[in-house]
């Protein structure tokens, strides 16, 4: 039993601490064994259970077609990003032009969910890098950030994985990201603290140069207005 408690403390500790075990998401070998609707229908059911136990009126007209919604929300939007299947293709170009500066996409939105409370991350990514010979659509960017943002996660390892995977796709080290969130986590419960955000970044190849890791924060400091 006080075996039992301590391993509870310390996976309770871990998650209000917001700490993450590895740079890979955590999954299961049979992950992808179900078909999306076959995960719809148990996630369907295992909400409906939820909700009773709550002592909710499932049969209200407003209550009614809850479970189904919930399910095919986590299937399909926020939690679509743990399926290989809908990895943007990173489709890159040779650098035909010669830009040899850095190339910088910020404000980028982020919408992801905390995998310790499944509570809302919402804030902006910031990501650049220095050309080898290839670039990369604007908008591959974009869908890259919103990939990795649409599972279960923790900020660090999400900066992580969008330097990495534009790394491996760019064929070069130098890629940064910078990410600014609110956790609706420490927002809307324990701390309840509505004004902090997280700031998390990782920086690759040139980018730990100090000089030029300056440049890129004064670009995502810029106001930009149309």
């Amino acid at each position: 039993m006080k075996i039992d408690n301590a391993l509870e403390e310390q996976f309770e500790e871990i998650g209000d601490n917001h700490v993450s075990s590895s740079a890979d998401t955590p999954l299961r070998e049979d992950a992808f064994d179900l078909s999306d609707s076959e995960k719809i229908e148990r996630i369907e059911q295992d909400v409906y259970n939820i909700m009773e136990t709550l002592g909710l009126d499932l049969t209200d007209d407003s209550l009614r077609g809850t479970p189904r919604r919930v399910a095919k929300m986590f299937v399909k939007e926020i939690f679509a990003g743990l399926h290989p299947e809908r990895k943007p293709k990173a489709s890159t170009f040779q650098n035909k032009y010669k830009y040899g500066e850095m190339l910088v996409e910020k404000n980028i939105t982020v919408y992801s969910t905390c995998e310790h409370h499944l509570l809302p991350i919402v804030g902006r990514a910031h990501v650049a890098y220095i050309s080898k010979g290839n670039v990369i659509g604007l908008s591959k960017m974009n869908r890259i950030v919103d990939y990795y943002a649409k599972r279960p996660q923790v900020q660090e390892r999400m900066t992580m994985q969008i330097v990495q995977e534009l790394q491996k796709a760019l064929g070069t080290k130098d890629v940064a990201c910078v990410i600014d969130a609110k956790h609706l986590c420490v927002n809307s419960r324990g701390i309840r603290d509505i004004e902090s955000s997280t700031v998390t970044a990782e920086f690759g190849g040139k980018f730990k140069d100090p000089s030029v890791r300056r440049e890129f924060l004064d670009y995502i400091k810029l106001e930009t207005e149309f």
